[in-house]
């Protein structure tokens, strides 16, 4: 569900404020666009979403790849995600399997903590965790 940004029709003290808000109406730049997590599943799924000024940003809906960095060897590789085995930013989030930017992903080569924002940047990357 969107959440709207807009200004109260109420004062602080509780009254009631008669203009501007009596005439004005909602702005659709006032509605915040709606909560997008990005979960571990069967394939990867994007979505574009359009902003002001013709900008575009793309979001990750379901996550079944990450790009993993080996910084011992210097390569990134391509690997599977099996599913999510911790993140600092929600227990929950755990529990639902949804990748966020500092989740650590259990995939085919072991754990990675993911270091890009699956919301905004529309991709998965890591960092291998030496274990």
């Amino acid at each position: 569900m969107a959440k709207w940004h807009g200004i109260s029709r109420r004062k602080p003290t509780g009254g009631r404020l008669k203009r501007p808000n009596r005439y004005r109406g909602k702005r659709r730049t006032e509605v915040a666009s709606e909560k997008q997590f990005a979960f571990v599943g069967d394939k990867d799924i994007r979505k574009n979403y359009r902003k002001r000024a013709k900008s575009q940003t793309v979001r990750s809906l379901s996550v079944k790849s990450v790009n993993v960095n080996i910084p011992k060897d210097g390569k990134t590789i391509t690997t599977n995600v099996v599913n999510v085995v911790g993140n600092d930013a929600d227990s929950n989030f755990v529990r639902r399997n949804i990748v966020t930017k500092g989740a650590i992903l259990e995939t085919e080569m072991g754990k990675v903590r993911v270091t890009s924002r699956p919301g905004m940047h529309g991709v998965i990357s890591g960092i291998l965790i030496e274990e």
